[in-house]
């Protein structure tokens, strides 16, 4: 199920290609745009934590990565995480997209396009964990058709030390506002 979910996707300019080391160095500059946004994640990418952060991110067996671009410009970055091939869901997560496309309609373009994609492989229930304190990644996902399911209190702590309460939101078919 992995070789059918994990593929390139297309949708005209938009494209999403597996996320590779020919990546690093224009995903470094793409993520050092916005510094001030990382304490919200769970792992930074920002300078002086992008190396380490995306090391783990191409290297971890259930991490499906992506390198986002926009024409020929990577401005971002999205994944698939924690398949669970037996009960069919995934989580979408680890996104982050330049400043100067947020806003534009880009993150719904690739969201769809990775959220169709799912479905037609097979996937029956998406999931998205988000920190509590990102309000505009939470209006995303709703906008979408998820549904906040309840809060993980203490879920994880982040590369700062914080304890994240993680909010847990689900995407179903009957869901999806495509």
């Amino acid at each position: 199920m992995r070789d059918a979910l994990y593929v390139e996707l297309a949708d005209g300019e938009l494209s999403l290609v597996k996320l590779a080391e020919t990546h690093r160095e224009a995903l470094r500059a793409v993520c050092a745009a916005d510094a001030d946004i990382w304490p919200i994640y769970s792992s930074s990418f920002g300078p002086g934590h992008f190396d380490g952060s995306f090391d783990a991110l191409i290297s971890h067996a259930n991490r499906m990565p992506y390198a986002i671009f926009d024409g020929g410009r990577l401005v971002g970055m999205s994944a698939y995480l924690r398949p669970d091939w037996s009960a069919q869901t995934v989580e979408i997560g680890n996104s982050y997209i330049h400043p100067d496309v947020r806003g534009t309609g880009l993150n719904r373009r690739l969201k769809r396009l990775m959220i169709d994609h799912a479905f037609a492989a097979g996937i029956r229930r998406l999931e998205f964990r988000i920190d509590e304190r990102n309000a505009r990644s939470q209006a995303a996902v709703a906008k979408l058709g998820g549904v906040k399911e309840g809060v993980l209190r203490s879920e994880r702590i982040t590369w700062t030390g914080y304890e994240r309460d993680t909010g847990l939101w689900s995407l179903l078919p009957r869901d999806w506002k495509a």
